[in-house]
């Protein structure tokens, strides 16, 4: 049997239920994985604020690989081993691009702060990007174009309703950064754009991480659901997506059950003897 090294998994629509937790028998699993010695490593697009509110300090992982790969955390050791941020002169003028096209974004502070941002808002409608903003409202502060000093970021988040048109016309704009489209985990709708430095995505951070460790690429496993778990399921030597994400995914990677039928577990079996 493969000796596998490391098992990386996304979290929202993933790991996580609809209910926004794992389920006992995918806990078992991480459980499982531990006891073998098994590298487990959660991927998300979520900040390590959001992340706090909803992972227990002793859930079963190693290793945090947050805000899509921006930052890396040591999972027992509660450290912060890697991270990366946008210069002020990027920011002020992918800030202006957004501004000028009207768009409704966000610039979140450097890691550890990413939790914090200020934000554009156009005038338009957009439900999700106002829900976000009262999510946040302790953390959020309105851009005052008059005053504002641009200062090093983590990274942008802009917010389209649902529109992939304006949001391809708009990612041709930026060269030499990092554009990555998620599905909005709030109303599973919009359509997100963020904004990184070039280095970062998941799957940067999971190579980052298999080299730190000494874990060779070809004995690693992803499962993920959207389209900012591309690069790391490319990256792994197996990889799939849950039964619940979008149609182009399930047509191109191959499938496990969805993240309402312990999805994890499922693609785990295919490759261990754990039951």
């Amino acid at each position: 049997m493969q000796e596998w090294q490391m098992v990386i998994t996304d979290l929202d629509g993933t790991l996580f239920n609809n209910n926004h937790e794992a389920s006992l028998t995918d806990m078992k699993s991480l459980y499982w994985l531990g006891e073998n010695n098994i590298i487990r490593v959660i991927a998300t697009g979520r900040n390590f604020f959001s992340v706090s509110r909803v992972l227990k300090e002793n859930f079963p992982i190693d290793y945090l690989i947050f805000s899509s790969g921006a930052g890396v955390y040591d999972w027992k050791k509660k450290k912060l081993i890697h991270s990366q941020f946008l210069p002020n002169n990027e920011v002020e003028q992918i800030s202006k691009i957004l501004i000028n096209h009207q768009i409704d974004f966000m610039i979140h502070a450097m890691i550890p702060e990413n939790h914090k941002f200020i934000y554009f808002r156009s005038g338009n409608l957009n439900s999700d990007f106002e829900e976000r903003i009262k999510i946040y409202k302790d953390f959020a502060i309105e851009l005052d174009k008059s005053k504002i000093q641009y200062e090093h970021a983590c990274q942008f988040l802009a917010v389209f309703p649902n529109d992939i048109n304006l949001f391809d016309e708009i990612s041709t704009k930026f060269k030499d950064i990092k554009i990555i489209r998620t599905t909005s985990p709030l109303n599973g709708d919009s359509i997100w754009m963020e904004i990184f430095p070039v280095t970062v995505s998941k799957g940067h951070a999971v190579d980052w991480l298999c080299k730190k460790l000494n874990v060779d690429s070809s004995k690693t496993i992803s499962i993920g659901n959207d389209y900012n778990d591309i690069d790391m399921l490319e990256y792994t030597a197996k990889k799939y997506v849950v039964s619940n994400a979008p149609e182009d995914l399930k047509n191109r990677f191959p499938l496990c059950k969805s993240n309402q039928e312990n999805g994890f577990t499922d693609a785990l079996d295919l490759n261990f003897d754990i039951h």
